[in-house]
């Protein structure tokens, strides 16, 4: 089952940021690490993920630069410092959020019955 746009939403940036934790990678590399990382389920268009990798680069969270492989030019992209610093906030948020919604969802019926 694939996410849909609407799941994404919110939580595209912080997906891009843990596709670059690892190190630099050009930009269809992230969109592939993104599919690949998620078993498939992320498998976004381009004209999604560049779009957000110039947002975080422009809020300083990712940095940019070209070069050239067999004759080609590609942008890729790393972390910065406030992109590593942002990720591991976001990290533990995520925990703290997912733990909150399983001990909700596998809570017991209230009132409890006996």
């Amino acid at each position: 089952m694939k996410a849909d746009s609407q799941a994404l939403k919110g939580h595209l940036d912080v997906l891009l940021l843990a596709t670059l934790a690892d190190g630099p990678q050009h930009g269809y590399a992230v969109k592939e690490a993104l599919r690949d990382g998620s078993n498939g389920r992320f498998d976004l268009p381009t004209g999604t993920v560049y779009p957000a990798l110039h947002r975080l680069e422009a809020a300083g969270l990712i940095a940019g630069s070209w070069s050239v492989v067999d004759g080609r030019r590609r942008r890729s992209y790393q972390l910065t410092a406030a992109g590593e610093t942002k990720l591991a906030g976001e990290r533990t948020n995520w925990r703290e959020f997912a733990a909150a919604v399983t001990a909700m969802l596998e809570a017991k019926p209230w009132p409890a019955t006996t």
